[in-house]
């Protein structure tokens, strides 16, 4: 029975859709292993990995890039060929990819899959990790170059005529007309970041926004809030918001629970190996003592330190088992409806597309495709026909106050994006 302090008015920030991202792993390594990642692609296990994602009913997958991963654009490829609907994100950072090169590879890739391209642009958080592609740019120019670089994307998906350009970073004469887009328009470009220059350069320019600490609900939507004023500003449409958590699913809480900590005892013991991933020695220094370049991180940290759980399902145990490093999104603890739960909640703050990735990798997948997609797009559906939201957030509260949850809830009924 529902309660009658719960109200099923749906917020008006709720986002009526939603898609769902996971990121591939070509490999069997995972981040709670004690033992050296596998440095090698499993041509086998993408397959496989890919075809759960399908399977599961994800929407997309995130194909990762960072200086010692696969190539991102080979590594979409593969995956495209052996999906029919999975959508690859390409993660790509400006300074090896000339923009007219990439604007070319990402239609290619675009054209082989029949629409299903989409590009997420890494600015780049850590500079020592930077450096070891050659980029010595401080981080707003980073920011800059993105900025400029997503102008000349979108001009040759478009333009019919030859163009030249002589910008701060960029110089051509007599281009295109390119390679076109499998539409004819350009592909949905998302950016992501926590800085001041993220979010003036995202807001304005990017199709979708991602943020990846997993903040509490409450500074989920001042978020939200701040990147429509912008993209208003700009004259430009809000862009979708992505979020990202990790969430741990059982069938009872205290499996989950159990599952959660013994997750993050186990990333603190591995953290020396993906610490080297952003140039720390964690044999000299405690990571609690060392702060993040990335904003994003830097909050992270600071959320964590203020609150190890806030709303319903967040936690940030794994925030604070890595000091903020490495992949730094909050987890969501508890069974499938609570998560799932969980999940809705940031769907009616004003999300739609929604990152989940295990730490168990593809028996998550799996788990998640079966156990918390349905329910959301239940929910979702539910809503649609007919026109109020279902007892799911008002039955399943994890670990959350009723009241303190109601009255968040009602409080976010008269906020507007």
């Amino acid at each position: 029975m529902t309660t009658p302090d719960f109200d099923t008015t749906i917020p008006a920030t709720a986002s009526p859709e939603v898609e769902f991202v996971s990121q591939i792993n070509w490999n069997t390594s995972r981040e709670i292993d004690t033992a050296p990642p596998a440095r090698g692609l499993d041509r086998a296990y993408v397959r496989e990995y890919a075809k759960a994602l399908e399977e599961g009913d994800f929407d997309y997958t995130l194909v990762p890039y960072f200086s010692s991963s696969p190539e991102s654009f080979v590594l979409a490829a593969a995956i495209g060929a052996v999906t029919e609907r999975i959508k690859p994100v390409v993660a790509l950072r400006p300074n090896h990819t000339f923009p007219l090169v990439a604007a070319q590879k990402l239609a290619t890739l675009d054209q082989l899959t029949q629409g299903r391209a989409v590009l997420h642009l890494i600015s780049g958080g850590n500079d020592a990790e930077q450096r070891k592609q050659g980029d010595y740019e401080p981080k707003d120019r980073r920011y800059a170059r993105t900025s400029e670089y997503i102008d000349l994307l979108r001009a040759a998906w478009t333009e019919k005529a030859p163009f030249s350009h002589d910008g701060e970073f960029y110089r051509f004469d007599d281009f295109g007309p390119g390679f076109p887009t499998y539409s004819g328009e350009p592909i949905p470009i998302s950016i992501g970041g926590e800085s001041d220059a993220a979010y003036d350069v995202g807001s304005s320019k990017a199709d979708w926004f991602a943020f990846n600490s997993g903040a509490s609900l409450a500074q989920t939507r001042l978020d939200f809030a701040r990147v429509a004023q912008i993209a208003s500003a700009a004259g430009r449409p809000t862009p979708r918001f992505w979020v990202t958590f990790r969430p741990v699913v059982a069938s009872t809480p205290e499996k989950a629970w159990e599952t959660a900590h013994d997750y993050a005892a186990k990333l603190s013991l591995s953290s020396q190996a993906f610490a080297k991933a952003f140039g720390l020695d964690l044999t000299k220094a405690d990571p609690a003592t060392i702060t993040p370049e990335a904003v994003g991180q830097r909050r992270a940290r600071e959320y964590a330190a203020a609150s190890e759980r806030v709303d319903r399902a967040t936690w940030f145990g794994f925030t604070r088992a890595t000091g903020g490093f490495g992949a730094a999104s909050a987890g969501l603890v508890g069974t499938p409806e609570t998560v799932a739960a969980a999940i809705v909640d940031y769907i009616d703050a004003g999300a739609s597309v929604v990152s989940i990735k295990g730490y168990d990798t593809l028996n998550d997948v799996r788990t998640y495709g079966q156990e918390v997609l349905p329910l959301v797009r239940q929910e979702l559906a539910h809503r649609k026909a007919t026109g109020r939201r279902s007892d799911l957030q008002a039955r399943h509260l994890g670990y959350a106050d009723p009241a303190v949850v109601f009255a968040a809830d009602r409080a976010a009924q008269s906020v507007a994006v």
